[in-house]
């Protein structure tokens, strides 16, 4: 156990390697490809070729051939492991050195208040406001829901808010902000933060207070659909359908009967499960 402790943490401690585990680790559950993490890492491929092969052989994250394709994730348990041994069998059960292990133990979420909800997207003009509002009309009574942009666009997006309107949602509030909104003092503490694009994901942001549990719901930015007007607005109904998926899924869990191990592991099913539908009513 200690050897691989120590491979692994000697893998994790050059800084690029480590830069590509955390885009790995906020993009779980998706599989990258070595192409894009290049792209996103401003790597060489040979350089990521190298990287790649060290994580893996560490046992740090998996691979998997899609078609011609190689692809990459985090292997949970592994990250999980090294998490473990260094806070926990390292301290050989010393109170003075280490917390107590029934400080790391997966607490269930308190569903006594409204729980906060931010989603973030790059331009906070489509995607996660359709996903704000989609969370606040169906389950309003039990989220305060929120979302913002890394890098917000200053006005929404006009297909997307006449989608919304003709569904029967109400848009009057909707506004594009900042994410760094939500990052000072005296912002709302967040229950869940989701990413629901690809680029924000790819993004490191500083720690959220109150650690609160996270899941990467990226799909297709519909703003970037071409073709004839009703082939965009079709786009936006795809991403429109996608989520009201994921909403219907997020509020059906038990959040006051499963711990945060459990809950988490649901929340990034959701993401593996829930496909691209069209909603027309």
């Amino acid at each position: 156990m200690e050897t691989l402790l120590t491979d692994r943490l000697a893998t994790l401690s050059h800084p690029q390697r480590m830069a590509l585990f955390r885009l790995l680790m906020r993009r779980y559950p998706d599989q990258l490809s070595a192409g894009e993490i290049s792209s996103v890492l401003a790597l060489k491929a040979s350089t990521t070729s190298v990287y790649l092969s060290a994580l893996k052989t560490s046992g740090l994250i998996t691979q998997q051939r899609d078609g011609t394709h190689l692809r990459y994730a985090v292997d949970l348990p592994a990250a999980r492991a090294v998490v473990s041994d260094l806070f926990l069998d390292c301290c050989k059960g010393r109170a003075d050195l280490c917390p107590p292990v029934s400080e790391f133990q997966p607490k269930v979420l308190s569903v006594d208040k409204k729980l906060n909800v931010l989603f973030i997207c790059t331009g906070n003009s489509a995607r996660s406001i359709i996903a704000e509002t989609l969370l606040r009309d169906i389950a309003g009574d039990r989220f305060n829901v929120y979302s913002a942009g890394t890098l917000p666009r200053s006005e929404l997006n006009l297909i997307a808010t006449a989608m919304l309107a003709e569904k029967g949602h109400d848009t009057s509030d909707l506004t594009a902000k900042n994410v760094s909104v939500f990052q000072t003092a005296d912002a709302p503490v967040m229950d869940f933060v989701f990413t629901v694009c690809d680029l924000a994901a790819n993004e490191e942001c500083p720690p959220w207070p109150g650690q609160p549990i996270s899941g990467h719901w990226g799909m297709p930015d519909p703003v970037k659909a071409t073709g004839t007007l009703a082939e965009r607005r079709l786009a936006f109904q795809q991403t429109y359908g996608a989520l009201r998926n994921r909403m219907t899924a997020f509020t059906a869990l038990p959040l006051d009967q499963l711990d945060r191990a459990s809950l988490q592991h649901r929340i990034d099913d959701i993401a593996k499960e829930t496909e691209t539908g069209i909603q027309t009513t």
